[in-house]
């Protein structure tokens, strides 16, 4: 058994897309998926399978493309890659409200500031599967615009020990 996290894009944002934290449970149950456990209310589900990161990431779509009526971008991490994201967190020494992992399932550019737009003072470093954003002055004003944000979620540092911690309860 594979313990995974699977992060939703654009799930409880702004009066948009909602999806109670108790369907997606349903959902992910009903995938075949064991140990399934949601954290606040913004599209993050952990849990445990025997299947492929593919078939995983495509049974989920399809349940909240039926759900939804339209494609709910999923981004999946074993509980193992999500820990090593949060122990190569370039800005460890940044309160984890300021800084960003911004999880792609597409090819990373090779420079992190190819396409970026609207730079003040954030830095943006490129990861494995992820680009770490560290926002000094916090989220709220900023007028960053990174393309990768198109088809990728982020979730603050704190999030991602969180969930990086419940995932390792459940593989």
């Amino acid at each position: 058994m594979i313990g995974y996290v699977a992060l939703l894009r654009a799930v409880n944002v702004g009066g948009t897309g909602k999806l109670p934290m108790t369907e997606l449970v349903r959902m992910s149950e009903a995938a075949g998926f064991e140990n399934v456990k949601t954290y606040i209310a913004s599209g993050n589900v952990v849990f445990k399978s025997k299947r492929s990161e593919g078939e995983v990431r495509s049974a989920l779509e399809e349940r909240l493309k039926e759900y939804a009526g339209r494609d709910v971008g999923v981004v999946l991490r074993t509980a193992t890659e999500l820990a090593d994201t949060l122990a190569r967190n370039p800005f460890s020494d940044s309160p984890g409200n300021r800084v960003t992992a911004l999880f792609v399932n597409e090819t990373l550019p090779t420079d992190p500031l190819d396409g970026v737009k609207g730079i003040t003072n954030e830095e943006v470093r490129l990861g494995k599967r992820e680009l770490f954003v560290l926002y000094p002055d916090g989220m709220a004003k900023t007028r960053l615009r990174i393309p990768s944000d198109r088809h990728g979620t982020a979730r603050n540092m704190n999030t991602v020990a969180k969930l990086a911690e419940m995932a390792a309860t459940v593989a």
